[in-house]
């Protein structure tokens, strides 16, 4: 004959099972999306979109860059990245860093680095910077992402050029980022 089990042993089973995962976290898959955003364009947004389903949470890095003369202040390029990224909700944040890379990355408790890749000249300086980086911190892994074809075209580089010469860049960038750029 076997014993009865009555409700209130299975409840105990039950808390224990659940009381010997609380305090465990759960680990969450972050990862950095460095660049300068000068301006944030489609091709970015859709980049981001794209990790959100490789990713937990991705963080959009706004780094100051020696080589790169921002006409756009830090502090607007993340308001404009936050607003052109708001409709990801919590799953994706906007900051600044002004330090090197890996020691970023590891400040947000991340192990990888999102690049996405337009071109084989795109490629060759992201593989140079990746084992660049990884020689620096060994822990970290990037990840590339090819751009989507409607996007493998567009560059910050580009649109600033374009709005610089009064072009219409409405059909690559947000249009909060077309505000910003008539409005400077």
């Amino acid at each position: 004959m076997q014993p009865k089990m009555h409700a209130a042993t299975i409840k105990e089973i039950v808390e224990l099972y659940v009381s010997s995962y609380k305090g465990l976290a759960m680990t969450e898959r972050v990862v950095v999306y460095p660049g300068s955003f000068n301006p944030i364009t489609n091709g970015h947004t859709d980049l981001v979109e794209r990790a959100l389903h490789l990713f937990d949470h991705v963080v959009l890095a706004i780094g100051t860059s020696a080589q790169k003369d921002p006409k756009v202040d830090l502090a607007d390029r993340i308001g404009l990245c936050s607003e052109v990224l708001a409709e990801f909700g919590g799953r994706v944040s906007v900051e600044g860093f002004n330090t090197l890379l890996v020691d970023y990355v590891q400040s947000k408790g991340a192990r990888f680095i999102l690049r996405g890749l337009r071109t084989v000249t795109d490629f060759d300086y992201e593989f140079q910077m990746a084992e660049m980086n990884r020689s620096l911190s060994p822990a970290i892994e990037y990840v590339f992402l090819p751009t989507s074809k409607d996007c493998s075209f567009i560059s910050s580089t580009l649109v600033r050029e374009i709005a610089a010469l009064g072009g219409d860049i409405s059909q690559f960038v947000h249009p909060a980022v077309v505000n910003a750029i008539s409005n400077h």
